[in-house]
């Protein structure tokens, strides 16, 4: 038998975190998660606070902010956030509201700035977030010092930004070490963004990451990217051809001998990196299997590196080859829009027109993203009726989907109760 302790009734949110830890104890291991999660605006707002609000998310790449004042900005649910270059190339986030009455500071997505500068009052703050300048009104007891940008905790691993708006932020040391040491071939800190791309699909966050963590619909939706991508990254795959096995033996040995990680690691089930050969032919995520850019990616010499995977739950998942880099950012918009950003990388001094032509480096993944964005919003549209209830997912294909779901459901257990103590589950 089970029961959970009622939470107390003075709490705002205790009847959804009550309904919440309640379907949570009662959902079916290897299903899908009941209705409410990916369409109740209650349950939504319980995501953002206790997943993207405690988590660490992909932002961006250091290579977005290469020099003093660079700045880019994003948005986590209702929290705007700037991460910046500082002097001796220091990284600082903070969130972008000043301190005085709590205008955004920055409204643009990237620039460049001297001082970060509120644009309604003109209160001034040095790019470490001290406030300098507050008018000369306030009174000789006003304290600067307690004015200054409310910073965010940030990491940069091998040229990805992490940013986590937590007070105590979960550790994530292990995996940016790894991550760091399985990307440094690559050079990323020395690319630069060749193409952007920008999606809002109108499905709950969770459908959108479900549909990237499967390959079972990719033969029926996905051409243009299986003539490049293995459908597996595993050899212990149960789907893994020998053909498949014979490729990674002989291409594992020709990155151990160029020094490039590959082996398969796991940081429970939030985090995962490995590195696994293209087709047979083929070099980079391009139509036709070939080069997307001739300058090669670092110091490379050879552009046959296959393809280094790399997830990061909540929010992201990122394909880097030998040419070039595609790095994937999630952003829940509301309980059923989504915003999924694309950026193609290359070497730093790659020449747009003749190392690279942008509209052949980003098609399979603009067609892929449209096929993938069509999906999502018809399981969205599915899942919203009345006759949805939970299916099972496959074992064999939609492992990584188990992996999602537990991981999320987890965190949700977890997170709730940290937050509410006495909502505490009880099994006997």
């Amino acid at each position: 038998m089970s029961a959970i302790t009622p939470p107390p009734l003075d709490d705002p949110l205790s009847a959804i975190r009550h309904d919440v830890a309640g379907r949570l104890l009662a959902r079916r291991p290897g299903f899908s998660l009941p209705q409410p999660f990916y369409n109740d605006g209650r349950l939504f707002a319980l995501d953002m606070e206790t997943i993207f609000e405690k988590e660490w998310l992909f932002a961006g790449m250091t290579c977005e902010i290469p020099a003093k004042g660079n700045y880019l900005t994003l948005d986590v649910g209702d929290n705007p956030i700037i991460i910046v270059r500082g002097g001796e190339g220091a990284i600082h986030a903070f969130h972008n509201v000043c301190r005085h009455r709590g205008s955004r500071l920055c409204t643009q997505e990237r620039g460049k700035v001297a001082k970060l500068v509120c644009h309604y009052h003109q209160w001034t703050y040095e790019l470490d977030g001290r406030l300098l300048f507050a008018g000369s009104d306030l009174g000789v007891d006003f304290d600067f010092a307690e004015f200054g940008l409310r910073p965010i905790s940030v990491r940069n691993a091998g040229g990805f930004l992490f940013i986590c708006l937590a007070e105590t932020p979960p550790e994530i040391e292990g995996f940016l070490a790894s991550l760091s040491r399985y990307v440094a071939p690559h050079d990323l800190e020395n690319t630069k963004v060749a193409v952007t791309s920008t999606i809002v699909e109108q499905a709950n966050w969770k459908l959108v990451v479900e549909n990237n963590r499967e390959c079972y619909h990719c033969n029926g939706a996905h051409p243009e990217l299986l003539n490049s991508l293995q459908e597996f990254d595993d050899t212990d795959d149960p789907r893994a051809t020998d053909a498949y096995k014979t490729l990674v033996a002989r291409k594992q040995a020709d990155w151990n001998t160029l020094g490039a990680p590959w082996q398969l690691q796991r940081f429970g089930r939030q985090n995962r990196l490995t590195r696994t050969p293209l087709l047979e032919g083929r070099v980079s995520m391009t139509m036709d299997g070939s080069q997307g850019c001739r300058r090669l990616l670092g110091e490379l010499s050879d552009p046959d590196m296959g393809s280094l995977r790399i997830l990061h739950l909540p929010n992201s998942w990122n394909h880097v080859m030998g040419d070039h880099a595609v790095v994937f950012r999630v952003m829940p918009l509301g309980p059923q829009q989504t915003v999924v950003t694309t950026k193609w990388l290359v070497h730093k001094d790659a020449v747009e027109g003749v190392d690279y032509d942008p509209a052949a480096l980003r098609r399979v993944w603009d067609v892929t993203n449209e096929q993938d964005r069509r999906l999502a919003e018809e399981n969205q549209r599915g899942i919203n009726s009345k006759a949805y209830s939970p299916g099972p997912y496959s074992p064999t294909y939609e492992f990584g989907v188990i992996d999602f779901i537990d991981w999320y459901c987890e965190r949700l257990q977890e997170s709730l109760v940290h937050d509410s103590p006495s909502l505490q589950v009880v099994r006997s």
